[in-house]
């Protein structure tokens, strides 16, 4: 089993291209304790932190069924996360999870059961940010669209939050903001 410490020795020792798909199949097999794995993710040495949440990233990706009981924790953790880089997964896990709530009940029923306004506060407080990137904004943009259906408010937020981005906004953001409009508009 991985502990803390062989999990940064393992995070240390990047080796080459596709490594992060080789480790996570190694931490898969032998196992992990998940918070060992969350609380690396605020780690002092940002690639470290970097790595952690990109390994905890492909893992929930790879398996969202096993994850989506740890909702509230990535939820909490979320919220301690200072390091840009490592903002974007935690982005793109609950995108994974909000989207996949659409085809997955037992995903829907977790989600259904969790308090999911502190991940949309998360995810509005990342698109208002000047400091945050734009991958994470685009994602935090997916997530708040796909909660719209729960949180009848945020839909009308979100549209003023994506036009005020497009304003000076970079062509990902714009092509971003475009396609979520769009979307908005027709539902």
């Amino acid at each position: 089993m991985f502990n803390e410490h062989s999990l940064i020795a393992a995070l240390r020792a990047r080796s080459a291209k596709g490594w992060i798909t080789e480790l996570c199949a190694q931490v898969s097999e032998k196992g992990f304790i998940l918070t060992d794995l969350l609380n690396l993710t605020l780690y002092k040495e940002a690639v470290i932190a970097f790595h952690a949440v990109w390994l905890l990233d492909t893992l929930v990706e790879n398996d969202l069924e096993k994850h989506v009981v740890n909702i509230d924790e990535f939820i909490h953790y979320s919220s301690r996360i200072t390091n840009h880089s490592c903002q974007r997964h935690y982005a793109r896990i609950f995108m994974h999870f909000t989207k996949a709530a659409h085809k997955s009940l037992n995903i829907k029923s977790k989600l259904a059961q969790t308090d999911l306004e502190p991940m949309v506060e998360r995810c509005f407080d990342w698109l208002i940010d000047p400091k945050v990137k734009v991958a994470v904004k685009a994602s935090a943009g997916e997530v708040l669209y796909n909660l719209c259906e729960r949180y009848d408010w945020v839909a009308e937020e979100l549209q003023n939050q994506l036009r005020f981005l497009m304003q000076n906004g970079s062509p990902a953001i714009n092509a971003t903001g475009r396609r979520l409009l769009k979307l908005l508009q027709s539902s």
